[in-house]
């Protein structure tokens, strides 16, 4: 992404990303597939067109407009009153939605419908619109958090049946008919149609503490050499929230020896594949919060930027950071301790990547 540094970014605000230096952004693609593709064509959107992602803006704009403005609004992005672009991120998570179609839901509804023509054939038009709005922008792709995770609970990746040569003769017609095939289908249509864009696999490995070894043979199988990078999250929620009862009462503040073994896993899987990790959805909230709406307390921020020469051990390219539930600490809310960590954090230069 043309840095030799770890990237720091999020979700946020327009007034939060103009008040420090952040270097991406990141917004969710998460709808059902257009109905046709005449609403790819079709110069403005309609009012009934608003709950797919391309006219989410509404109808007075063209399909596509919500990744084009995006796009643009990133590239405008200022510091101190100079021009300072940032990169944009998208969490392509739309596998979800194909399950609802399928009538099954999450996980296995997903995979009904990876074998299904007609869905699949939507989803990966609905993918190739989406590839196609992104043109020649230097941007990041995390594709479909959770859904490898379900294909991993079926054995291998190879084994999961997938339509996808016949859903997509054009860009995907030589590749095998199982879930690695998929991944290889999102990949290259990725590399084709918007050929200055990284794209990546998210690691959905829910025994990675106890079985590390083969979350990193799985996606070897899964064709994540031929992915840009590997992305990971660490919690979607602060840790603050959890603790409350009516929450279930977990422990999700960070140890140093809790630090430890996430870094020591995220390490193993990029040296594994061969690829850096970007962190994502990083819990926002700090310990001067005080546990109510929007102000829950975490210790993620405070340690990674206080830890960066092991982020960069671990192979971490990127923080990013922001709330996984409307509920959660925002960049906004937090008291400025975001925005201050990442002044902090470019004012010493940066850490470089390793």
């Amino acid at each position: 992404m043309g840095s030799d540094k770890i990237l720091v970014g999020g979700a946020m605000p327009d007034e939060t990303a103009a008040a420090a230096p952040f270097d991406v952004r990141y917004a969710y693609v998460h709808s059902q597939p257009a109905p046709s593709s005449a609403y790819y064509t079709a110069s403005l959107c309609h009012d009934d067109w608003t709950s797919w992602w391309g006219c989410w803006p509404g109808s007075t704009t063209p399909p596509g407009y919500y990744v084009t403005w995006w796009d643009d609004h990133v590239e405008q992005a200022t510091w101190q009153g100079k021009p300072r672009p940032q990169i944009f991120f998208w969490t392509w998570y739309s596998l979800r939605d194909l399950g609802d179609l399928a009538g099954s839901g999450d996980g296995p509804g997903e995979v009904v419908a990876i074998n299904r023509v007609d869905l699949l054939t939507r989803y990966l038009d609905d993918y190739r619109f989406f590839l196609q709005k992104i043109g020649s922008k230097r941007e990041m792709v995390d594709l479909e958090p959770d859904f490898w995770g379900y294909v991993r609970s079926l054995g291998s990746p190879h084994d999961v049946p997938d339509v996808v040569s016949a859903a997509n003769p054009t860009d995907c017609g030589s590749q095998e008919n199982s879930a690695a095939g998929l991944a290889s289908c999102l990949i290259s249509m990725a590399h084709k149609y918007a050929p200055n864009t990284g794209v990546g696999l998210h690691l959905s490995c829910w025994d990675w503490q106890t079985n590390t070894q083969g979350c990193g043979d799985f996606y070897l199988a899964l064709g994540a050499k031929k992915a840009d990078f590997l992305v990971a999250d660490v919690s979607d929620r602060d840790a603050g929230w959890y603790a409350l009862p009516e929450h279930g009462g977990y422990d999700n503040f960070w140890t140093d020896q809790k630090a430890a073994d996430y870094l020591a896993f995220y390490k193993t899987m990029s040296e594994t594949v061969g690829k850096q990790v970007v962190l994502w959805q990083i819990p926002v909230g700090n310990m001067a919060q005080n546990n109510t709406l929007n102000h829950y307390q975490d210790d993620k921020v405070d340690w990674f930027f206080s830890h960066m020469s092991q982020v960069a051990d671990a192979h971490i390219a990127a923080l990013l950071f922001g709330a996984g539930q409307q509920e959660q600490t925002g960049p906004d809310t937090d008291g400025g301790n975001l925005v201050a960590k990442t002044i902090d954090y470019r004012k010493s230069g940066g850490t470089p990547l390793r």
